[in-house]
């Protein structure tokens, strides 16, 4: 069965076998002997929303003194001894369970051995064998209307590296700690993704559903989400093909460069009688490549093993569904909802909740009023020149409640559509109330059927030839609508004035 779901309202079809699934043939990447099948698989790392530090008291903010959010702990002073920040495992619980996840009652911490010049205790605190949270899964809307299924293999607690800086001295690196020790969720997931399309509406889903949860502001540019990408290719159908992992992409749109340079860089390699080396790469946005930086490591080069310093994670089912009861409305719910109890179609709904913030902002629009109307001014006035002026909704100069105010006048016939634009605007620039801008500027749409009967037999007698040409082609009827509204600064009741020009021409 093909998984990818044609109907965009249908169910999304259940994960295929470990790296079974196929993709379309449209997805498929020409090469010079045959097609080739782009086969990607992402570990995702998602700084944890909390004050404090994994295993230490330090503060997680943003910024600051180079070494100054560093305790004891993260200098791995002797002597000093991690434990376990509980609002980092309720976090990692919460997220597992907003991806329809296994959680896993019992969960222990490993030493992961590796150079790490910028963590002084020379190993990572991270979860090997027996990671917090399995398997589960995420539902990923195409903007084609497909909605693809991508398993999560796991998701495992682990702490942050610092940062190494090059460029202050010509002979000596320096190192910040102020990251060193900070929680990350590495969200592990099955190879079930197939196009760059595919990966970077993937990376987009998570990350709405890390803010919906709040468990991560996921924010790509301060480096509080990052993705580690898997690629490699096969023959259609074929067997797994050697991967390569592009490591520390910090951007969603440099993810699909980085997918579509490397499968291409593989499939070269391929067709020309040679081998793919399983190794870790970088992408350089610069140059649009990707370049080696080391050979793969497997899991037995890190050395794992229990840290002897922490217990096992010993998670109860009451607290367990203490964190389930506390879930909000998450992506998928609420884009159901949207197109069930709302008559929403699924573009519009997707849209809408691609952001928690533009959601909420949408709902106290539609509050009494009708929801698709209240779609079509968030979605396309709104939006549309929030994008044109790169803002987020939250920095919106139309609050809800003017929004809200405009839809009333127009719902209320106080105002024409055209009007309404032109109130949008007065609203975006200099704010105000709708309702006072109207008023005060005389606005308001003619409804006074005469007025309206005097300019349509105006717009006729100006025109006789069209008037009767309207009488044999009757879509002709929508170009004298359109000269009254202009000929009356567009305050004319549209629909009076439909009613009115197909009567004065005889149309049915």
């Amino acid at each position: 069965m093909n998984e990818h779901v044609r109907d965009a309202a249908a169910e999304p079809a259940a994960p295929a076998a470990f790296g079974a699934r196929q993709a379309a043939p449209e997805q498929y990447i020409k090469g010079a002997l045959h097609d080739w099948e782009i086969v990607i698989g992402m570990e995702i790392h998602a700084q944890v929303q909390s004050n404090a530090k994994l295993f230490s008291g330090a503060a997680t903010a943003f910024g600051g003194e180079p070494n100054d959010h560093v305790s004891l702990v993260d200098a791995a002073m002797p002597g000093m001894l991690p434990v376990i920040n509980a609002k980092c495992v309720e976090q990692a619980v919460r997220t597992g369970l907003g991806l329809k996840a296994q959680i896993n009652k019992v969960s222990r911490f490993d030493r992961k051995n590796y150079f790490y010049p910028d963590l002084p205790q020379g190993y990572q605190i991270s979860q090997f064998a027996e990671p917090i949270v399995g398997e589960g899964e995420v539902i990923v809307d195409m903007l084609s209307g497909e909605r693809i299924v991508v398993g999560i293999e796991r998701l495992h607690l682990e702490q942050d590296a610092g940062k190494s800086v090059h460029d202050m001295h010509p002979a000596k690196s320096y190192v910040d700690l102020n990251r060193s020790g900070v929680a990350l969720m590495e969200i592990v997931s099955k190879p079930d993704i197939r196009s760059s399309e595919e990966a970077r509406a993937y990376l987009t889903k998570m990350r709405t559903i890390l803010r919906y949860l709040g468990t991560s502001d996921a924010d790509m540019e301060k480096g509080n989400l990052r993705a580690d990408i898997n690629v490699s290719v096969r023959k259609p159908g074929g067997k797994l093909g050697t991967r390569c992992e592009i490591k520390n992409v910090n951007s969603i749109r440099f993810a699909g460069q980085a997918i579509e340079y490397e499968a291409r860089r593989q499939i070269a390699i391929l067709e020309d009688g040679g081998s793919i080396d399983q190794e870790t790469r970088l992408y350089d946005a610069k140059t649009g490549e990707t370049r080696s930086m080391r050979s793969k490591e497997e899991a037995h080069d890190y050395r794992y093993f229990p840290d002897p310093d922490l217990l096992p994670l010993v998670l109860d089912d009451a607290e367990i569904e203490a964190i389930r009861a506390s879930l909000p409305e998450l992506p998928d719910e609420k884009r159901a909802r949207y197109v069930d109890a709302l008559g929403l179609s699924p573009y519009d709904a997707s849209v809408l909740v691609a952001d928690s913030d533009s959601s909420f902002f949408f709902e106290d629009v539609a509050k009494g009023r009708d929801a698709k109307l209240a779609a079509n001014w968030v979605i396309n006035e709104l939006f549309g020149r929030l994008n044109k002026e790169g803002l987020d909704i939250d920095a919106s100069p139309v609050s809800a409640a003017q929004l809200g105010g405009i839809i009333d006048l127009i719902t209320g016939e106080v105002i024409s559509g055209k009007i309404a634009k032109d109130v949008f605007e007065i609203v975006w620039t200099d704010g105000g109330d709708p309702a006072e801008i109207v008023d005060t500027r005389g606005m308001k749409q003619v409804t006074d059927t005469g007025a309206i009967d005097a300019a349509v037999e105006a717009v006729i007698e100006a025109n006789p030839e069209k008037a009767e040409q309207a009488k044999l082609k009757p879509n002709l009827a929508g170009w004298f609508v359109g000269q009254v509204m202009k000929s009356t600064g567009g305050k004319a009741n549209p629909k009076a004035v439909q009613e009115i020009v197909r009567a004065k021409l005889g149309i049915e």
